[in-house]
């Protein structure tokens, strides 16, 4: 019941590192504790030690005019008269405050002499003094009852305080600032995360906003980097077939200022110039030469390799140079899914890229069964509100993600679904873009079954192609 009622009342229990270091600082109180108490108790026996009985030598005027001598300081303290060579032995030449000494037994006593005597002294006139050790440096206190200094010395109160006391305190307080901080920790962990929290949402609209920018800034370079596209359809006349070889698939390329990266299937290579990257890439530096310098009936068949390719800027990498995919291999259905607007802002990218390399390209637009917005058709393609497709097929099984098993299919017309296709719009999905229909290509923006080509997205801007394994950064 205890635990249910500290959960419900959002407490937690000390974690093993508090709870030890709780007992630690409880042990170390303990011991300062002690040995304070250690300390005074033996201050106190030390003091109680060094406590003499004496006795002082009264005025006669105070004692009705009667002077006292040793044999009735013994009889009133000792109860016996003949005790009195105790006391002279042990005041003997003791010097006094007036500067005479008990010498004799039959010295006359003066008034204000203090007189030590036995332990077992007793009575009224009996007084406790401090013994320094010193010649003439027992003293009494003026009144009965009341302690004394030696005469001549100032009086004060002196507080001793021991330094193994003081280095168990200090300990103890170290041990209770860090204890404290550790029990506080977590509060200011999340005190902290709070304020983070309420920063990033305060400034998430402006980074938002930024991040739009600079997508909208790739997505108008785009509309006038014609020397890219050039140089990517130049670069595919390089693994077109030969006599020697047949065509080694070129599924993705990253253009820069510095050469030109390719993604083969894992099987393929590419001769030199061209240098491995990795288990798929390749690299060629732009100073290079390449097919344009090859015989005429290569070139020619390149030509003809280029022809049936499709090349769109899917987006930029992390160092902000565009990557091509050529959509002749999706050999069917693009799927788009993660962030719907990201995902539209995908599709709407690879049909700009479309309409201004292969123009008047027929499109037709299907409504998915998410009621999702329909897409905007750009003006370079020509849209066509419904297309005749044969009959209708079962869609193959599901193959997931592949790009070597990937057939090339030269891009004929297109059908964009804008959200998941329901059951007659995947229907007419398959009927145009499945085995043994139409021959079209599909843009997906959502989950569609058949797809060998899946394309995820994120709120920030970004898809990921699992195919090719990187994240491009989408144009808007």
């Amino acid at each position: 019941m205890s635990s249910s009622a500290d959960r419900g009342s959002g407490r937690r229990a000390p974690t093993p590192a508090v709870r030890t270091l709780l007992r630690a600082l409880v042990a170390l109180l303990a011991a300062c504790l002690v040995a304070l108490g250690g300390t005074g108790s033996a201050h106190a026996a030390g003091s109680d030690d060094s406590l003499i009985k004496v006795f002082v030598v009264p005025d006669p005027a105070q004692s009705g005019g009667q002077l006292a001598t040793l044999q009735s300081i013994a009889a009133a303290t000792l109860g016996d008269a003949s005790r009195s060579g105790e006391i002279f032995d042990l005041n003997r030449g003791q010097a006094q405050k007036d500067g005479g000494a008990l010498n004799s037994p039959d010295d006359q006593l003066h008034p204000g002499w203090i007189l030590r005597l036995p332990e077992d002294a007793s009575g009224s006139g009996v007084q406790l003094a401090r013994d320094t050790g010193n010649q003439g440096a027992t003293s009494a206190p003026p009144a009965s009852g009341q302690q004394t200094s030696a005469p001549g010395a100032q009086q004060s109160a002196t507080f001793t305080f021991p330094l193994a006391a003081a280095v168990a305190v200090l300990g103890t307080i170290l041990l209770a600032l860090v204890t404290a901080g550790i029990v506080g920790r977590r509060k200011v962990r999340i005190a902290y995360g709070a304020v983070r929290r309420a920063v990033r949402r305060l400034g998430e609209p402006m980074r938002r906003r930024r991040r739009l920018m600079q997508r909208q800034a790739t997505g108008r370079r785009f509309a006038t980097d014609a020397d890219a596209v050039r140089r990517a359809y130049g670069t595919l006349g390089e693994f077109a077939p030969t006599r020697q070889r047949p065509e080694r698939p070129v599924h993705a390329l990253r253009v820069d200022g510095t050469g030109v990266t390719v993604w083969l299937a894992a099987a393929d290579t590419a001769d030199a110039p061209w240098t491995n990257v990795d288990g798929t890439r390749w690299r060629r530096p732009a100073a290079a030469t390449g097919w344009l310098n090859r015989g005429e009936e290569t070139a020619a068949t390149a030509q003809n390799s280029i022809g049936s390719a499709c090349l769109v800027r899917a987006g930029t990498d992390a160092d902000g140079e565009p990557v091509f995919v050529d959509l002749s291999r999706l050999d069917g259905v693009l799927s788009v899914s993660g962030d719907q607007l990201v995902a539209r802002d995908v599709v709407q990218n690879v049909l700009a890229e479309i309409a201004r390399t292969r123009p008047e390209t027929p499109v037709t637009v299907l409504r998915g069964a998410d009621g999702a917005l329909a897409l905007t058709v750009p003006p370079g393609l020509r849209q066509l509100p419904r297309v005749d497709a044969p009959a209708p097929v079962v869609p193959a099984e599901e193959q997931g993600t592949v790009r070597a098993g990937a057939a090339r299919r030269p891009v004929r017309g297109l059908v964009v679904v804008a959200g998941t296709p329901g059951e007659a719009a995947a229907a007419e999905l398959a009927a145009l873009c499945g085995p043994g229909g139409a021959g079209w290509t599909g843009l997906v923006c959502g989950e569609a079954a058949g797809a060998h080509w899946r394309w995820r997205t994120d709120a920030d801007g970004h898809v990921d192609i699992p195919v090719l394994d990187v994240r491009l950064t989408v144009p808007a």
